[in-house]
């Protein structure tokens, strides 16, 4: 029996995938536990709508990262810190601190976890931050921390 599988099963198939099974296999397993669908031409017209429809869902947020991305790296984020000789900081700037500055000047969201810094920023100056933002576009953000006066 031909099946639609509605969520992965281990061993036998991935979301999305059309595949020929055991009729009891698929009558008292797959489909009792809502695993997967008979392959009707119903069922595959509508996988098809499916996939078409996440497929333009993943496009547009590729689309959007890349607009995202433009933004983020036009602009410079200002952070405020004390410092001792040398420009070294008394603590440091975390990927938290960068994050909710520029959410709170430019109203960009962004979440620390999505800033690839490999350790915390320790000196005054500029630092390029690279950004995650989608599996396949990665922004550099500038942060510019400034000595506290």
């Amino acid at each position: 029996m031909k099946v639609i599988f509605l969520k992965d099963v281990k061993g036998k198939g991935k979301k999305g995938e059309t595949k020929n099974v055991a009729d009891g296999y698929a009558h008292n397993f797959l489909i009792k536990q809502g695993l997967a669908v008979e392959a009707t031409a119903g069922n595959l017209k509508g996988l098809d709508a499916q996939k078409k429809k996440e497929q333009k869902i993943a496009e547009q947020e590729l689309e959007d990262a890349k607009i995202l991305k433009e933004k983020l790296e036009k602009i410079t984020v200002e952070l405020k810190a004390k410092s001792g000789t040398g420009g070294r900081l008394f603590g440091s700037i975390t990927s938290k601190q960068i994050s909710e500055q520029l959410n709170k000047t430019f109203k960009i969201k962004i979440d620390k976890r999505k800033m690839e810094l490999d350790d915390a920023i320790r000196t005054l100056g500029v630092t390029k931050v690279p950004v995650k933002l989608h599996s396949e576009v990665t922004a550099t953000l500038n942060v510019h921390v400034k000595e506290e006066s």
